[in-house]
């Protein structure tokens, strides 16, 4: 049990930036035990002030592109600058077992060991966007640790991306060389979710094709009505394996940084996504204590074998499940 001397003690260490209290409180927040979200709040509240000054970067892209290689060749070109960098890498859960590879620190060997740097593997979950549903709360822990710079590692690419897209300032896709037959395959909805675009691997026999990706995936923006007024989506090439790009690609960022910030847009865009924040905490909040009703869960069983034998509809099963939570009906 985390007492509230605790909680305070824990709290300064963490503005302290004690990593190993950082640790704790981020274990604090994953956790699904009813006291530890009360003890999470309390946590974040005492927080909350000291948080939010971070460059929030959400970093996608294919299987096989080299995420991992691209973050920690990034990560150390900012930690060598001087900011504190933030990895927050969620890896895919087993929807059969629950069970996460959790390898990014395997991965991102030399960026772990960088003392400027925080890597936190965490499972997804299942959740939608492959994002831990405590992602937001984590971020608050570390920028109130005094980490300038957050980068979350999604899953991979897919519809399902706007999740993290709705939780960062600036949305970057990391492509591969190729274009052509690969462009056919990104989902217009993702690329429309990007604020930059990175052909990673473009060196050595791969220069030339990385080249045309870029002209094609330029093209391709066109087509697309901005998300912004202030910025219109970049496309860059980069080398993670030869640390080429990278100070380019942060150019970049810190140019949509001033231009989102001057408008006014950046501050209105964190804006919303606290709200969205709270409609989805309100969501889940309500889901969780509608299946753990008592009543709820004795109807379950037999609706659910309704609906899967076409007896009831899924969505009259939902009704009267919700109108059974609600105390509006006794079966």
């Amino acid at each position: 049990m985390v007492t509230a001397p605790d909680l305070e003690q824990m709290a300064d260490r963490i503005a302290a930036g004690n990593r190993r209290a950082l640790a704790r409180a981020i274990t604090l927040v994953e956790s699904s035990r009813a006291d530890h979200r009360t003890q999470a709040q309390e946590l974040l509240e005492k927080l909350v002030g000291r948080a939010g000054g971070a460059i929030r970067l959400g970093i996608s892209g294919t299987p096989g592109v080299g995420k991992s290689t691209f973050i920690e060749a990034f990560g150390q070109h900012l930690t060598a600058a001087g900011h504190r960098v933030a990895v927050l890498a969620v890896d895919p859960s087993s929807k059969r077992t629950g069970g996460s590879i959790l390898g990014d620190k395997t991965r991102m060997e030399h960026l772990a060991r960088d003392p400027n740097a925080f890597i936190r593997p965490s499972p997804s979950g299942g959740t939608l966007g492959g994002v831990a549903r405590r992602t937001r709360e984590t971020m608050l822990l570390v920028e109130a640790a005094g980490y300038d710079v957050v980068l979350v590692e999604t899953v991979g690419v897919g519809q399902s991306e706007t999740t993290v897209a709705e939780m960062v300032d600036l949305f970057m896709l990391l492509l591969s060389p190729g274009g052509g037959d690969e462009l056919q395959g990104i989902k217009r909805g993702v690329m429309e979710l990007a604020d930059l675009i990175v052909i990673n691997k473009a060196d050595g026999d791969l220069l030339a094709a990385a080249k045309r990706a870029a002209t094609e995936y330029r093209g391709a923006l066109g087509l697309i009505r901005p998300k912004t007024p202030h910025w219109r989506a970049r496309v860059r090439l980069a080398s993670a394996l030869k640390g080429e790009g990278i100070e380019e690609i942060w150019r970049d960022i810190t140019k949509y940084r001033e231009a989102m910030t001057e408008a006014g847009a950046l501050e209105k865009q964190r804006a919303e996504q606290a709200k969205a924040w709270m409609w989805q905490e309100l969501t889940d909040g309500l889901v969780y204590a509608l299946t753990r009703d008592r009543r709820v869960a004795a109807a379950l069983p037999d609706w659910e074998a309704r609906v899967m034998s076409g007896e009831a509809t899924p969505g009259a099963a939902a009704d009267a499940l919700r109108a059974l939570f609600l105390g509006h009906s006794e079966a």
